[in-house]
């Protein structure tokens, strides 16, 4: 069955539409029940009715919360460049370029203490 859409109206093309989505809402709930006496019988094959098996099987767990994460706390600035004091570090990770060239330079970190 070939339909030719495109010489179809606007109102041709709706009820087309509606005929579709009518036809879809029953064959899912055809397949759903077709579904359902497959599952009814794979069970009773093993002697148990689906109301039991759902009510014995093991509940999914529910994602927990936990402890809620710790908010993290910014460490504060131990040492300034002395070219641009907007350049800071903590003191903590990896040593910024400015730092490391003043300490090849031989600055002592003293005198680039805030």
């Amino acid at each position: 069955m070939h339909i030719e859409l495109k010489s179809m109206t606007r109102k041709e093309l709706e009820k087309h539409l509606k005929d579709v989505q009518k036809a879809l809402k029953t064959a899912r709930a055809r397949d759903q029940r077709e579904a359902l006496k497959a599952a009814e019988k794979a069970a009773a094959e093993f002697g148990f009715s689906l109301d039991q098996l759902s009510s014995d099987a093991p509940k999914a767990r529910k994602a927990t919360k936990g402890k809620a994460p710790k908010k993290k706390v910014k460490s504060k600035p131990m040492y300034a460049n002395p070219a641009d004091k907007g350049q800071t570090w903590t003191g903590k990770g990896r040593q910024p370029n400015w730092y490391r060239e003043a300490m090849a330079n031989g600055v002592s970190p003293e005198t680039l203490k805030i």
